[in-house]
């Protein structure tokens, strides 16, 4: 996905720690997206690849152990990784993970479509 800002234009791809073989996205969170005009629909999944670390200026994790995990098995890209959460404006030094929703009731899909909104805008102002 293509983002334009003032400065820049940025380019965008999710994957994910698990291979779960090019499933849908999950069906709650594509229709809180399509409430708030971004289209979810097509998402599919895919598992993140050396060639995508390696490729990337910057990696987004939503969790802490996401993290570490990678910090442990890629040590030479660890200076490409933040957390997503730490670009909020509303963040205050705590808890930095953003917790998958996936199971949970439509309250935690929304409260994770807030967290990763507000963040994704304070990321913005710092590219």
């Amino acid at each position: 996905m293509l983002i334009k800002n003032n400065r820049h234009d940025v380019v965008v791809q999710s994957a994910g720690m698990i291979d779960m073989h090019g499933a849908p996205g999950d069906v709650i969170a594509a229709e809180i997206l399509t409430e708030h005009g971004f289209d979810g629909n097509f998402h599919s999944s895919r598992r993140f690849t050396e060639e995508m670390l390696t490729a990337a200026d910057w990696i987004i994790l939503m969790e802490n152990a996401q993290m570490q995990q990678l910090r442990n098995d890629y040590p030479q890209f660890a200076g490409k990784f933040y957390l997503l959460k730490t670009f909020s404006k509303d963040y205050d030094g705590s808890n930095a993970d953003i917790r998958d929703p996936y199971r949970q009731s439509i309250f935690n899909y929304r409260l994770c479509f807030a967290e990763i909104y507000t963040a994704v805008a304070g990321m913005m102002q710092c590219i």
